[in-house]
């Protein structure tokens, strides 16, 4: 949508997961529901509620949680405040009293069993991800309202207008890598101060700063749960958690104790390549690990890719001296751009793009933000991000059970390490002898979104999704 205003508290949103798309919206579109019937002053009426999965929600839904998630929605939960380790106590409580407590404020009967609905066979023609409420009065109405979840957390009721009269005026209007490079060529200021800039729009720079040091937080602390909790991932394929196993080895028994000690002990172990290039993979584990188990992430910019740049972030910060507040925040600002650009020019959808949506995108993202944090050009840092999506083209989405598990948690290492890869070989060229740029990449990856079968959009109809039996682990 031209002239769309994206801010970066929009691409990296505090949530639950395993799926931003599967979990985080519809969670979020069934909090818009209960409101809008508050608002009508029908709440206290409702007597009866439905929800109808759609297209890839209902098929991969229970994988992703989509079941729990729009009953936590509707019972009024935040899934940027609630007790993450109270969820499955909730939903048990649930299911087993078939009473649900609408907004926190209205007892209905509730049984999720039959009041949420898979949709198997049914997708509605504007979005693969539409789920749809049905709620019935007591004085005999019935309301209606369909939700779409479009990727990243991202949710857009049908038929909804949306005013351009009421929308922020950035004053770097931004829709392409090529409108971001004349904002930057014209003022000399660099991508990520082009990005403050334009947040000022929304808050005040205390305030965006805030946040981010808030968004930073949360990936540390997932990355450091996540690096120090053993066990199974739910869902039955018997996946086996290994980020913890891995960060015990690499340490080799030095003790310590929070994360702060814990970066101190890493980085005693030096700088060996192999090292290193093991710490980026458990980084990336850790998350995704977290991720799978309804832990609190960070969209970046989905949750099926939240561990991508946490990692490479991490590496900066552990690796490359990149532990100031501001530097951190430089990295996250750049970041967030490249994500709006390719959520404007093509999507950030698994379910519309294939993997190549998420994993594709935050590699790219973590790329140029990396290469702008450690000295490179803006010109560098915009082709680091077309190398990175370049060679993530195709990419597609199919996750075994329709778990975000596998091959979800590796793609994430991949990803982390291909980012690194596409930020040296930038740092090492000159952008005038690229041949592609990165608006170009953008096109292409929607071209070849919309070329994909759709058996490999978060389907679970093809691929690995076919062709491993779900009852073999991982590893």
């Amino acid at each position: 949508m031209p002239n769309e205003p994206i801010s970066v508290f929009d691409i990296f949103k505090i949530g639950v997961g395993p799926s931003s798309s599967h979990t985080l919206g519809p969670w979020r579109a069934a909090q818009y529901f209960t409101a809008s019937l508050e608002t009508a002053s029908k709440l206290e009426l409702v007597t009866q509620v439905q929800v109808l999965l759609y297209g890839s929600l209902a098929k991969t839904g229970k994988g992703h949680g989509t079941d729990i998630a729009v009953q936590m929605g509707l019972l009024g939960e935040d899934p940027v405040t609630c007790d993450v380790n109270g969820i499955a106590h909730i939903i048990y409580n649930l299911q087993n009293n078939k009473e649900l407590i609408l907004a926190k404020k209205h007892p209905i009967p509730f049984d999720p069993s039959g009041d949420i609905i898979f949709l198997m066979n049914e997708t509605l023609p504007y979005h693969p991800n539409a789920l749809s409420f049905l709620a019935t009065l007591s004085n005999g109405e019935h309301i209606s309202e369909t939700y779409y979840s479009i990727g990243g957390g991202f949710v857009q009721q049908e038929n909804e207008q949306v005013d351009s009269r009421s929308q922020v005026q950035l004053p770097f209007p931004i829709d392409k890598a090529d409108d971001l490079l004349h904002w930057c060529r014209k003022t000399g200021l660099g991508i990520h101060e082009i990005v403050l800039e334009n947040e000022s729009a929304w808050r005040s720079p205390e305030e965006t700063r805030q946040g981010l040091v808030r968004i930073w937080n949360v990936m540390k602390d997932c990355m450091y749960r996540g690096c120090h909790h053993e066990g199974v991932l739910p869902g039955g394929l018997e996946v086996k958690r290994r980020a913890a196993a891995l960060n015990k080895k690499l340490l080799a028994g030095i003790e310590y104790s929070g994360y702060d000690e814990w970066i101190n002990a890493i980085r005693q172990g030096g700088n060996d390549f192999k090292y290193i290039l093991d710490w980026v993979s458990c980084f990336a584990l850790a998350v995704n690990e977290e991720n799978a188990s309804f832990g609190r992430v960070v969209t970046a910019p989905t949750n099926g890719a939240a561990g991508v740049i946490p990692a490479v972030l991490q590496y900066f910060v552990v690796f490359c001296k990149g532990d100031s507040e501001d530097a951190i925040l430089q990295f996250l600002l750049t970041a967030s751009e490249i994500g709006s650009i390719f959520k404007k020019g093509s999507t950030i959808s698994a379910a519309m793009g294939g993997c190549q949506a998420e994993i594709g995108v935050s590699s790219s993202m973590a790329a140029g933000a990396i290469t702008e944090a450690t000295g490179g050009t803006q010109r560098q840092a915009l082709m680091a991000a077309e190398i990175a999506m370049e060679h993530h083209l195709g990419l597609t989405c199919d996750p075994i059970g329709g778990l975000v598990q596998v091959p979800c948690i590796e793609r994430n290492t991949m990803g982390a390490i291909k980012a690194i890869t596409a930020s040296q070989l930038a740092l090492q060229s000159s952008p005038d002898f690229a041949k592609v740029s990165l608006d170009a990449v953008v096109k292409t990856m929607w071209d070849t979104a919309q070329d994909m079968s759709s058996k490999y959009k978060e389907t679970s109809d093809g691929g690995l999704a076919l062709n491993i039996p779900l009852s073999l682990p991982e590893c």
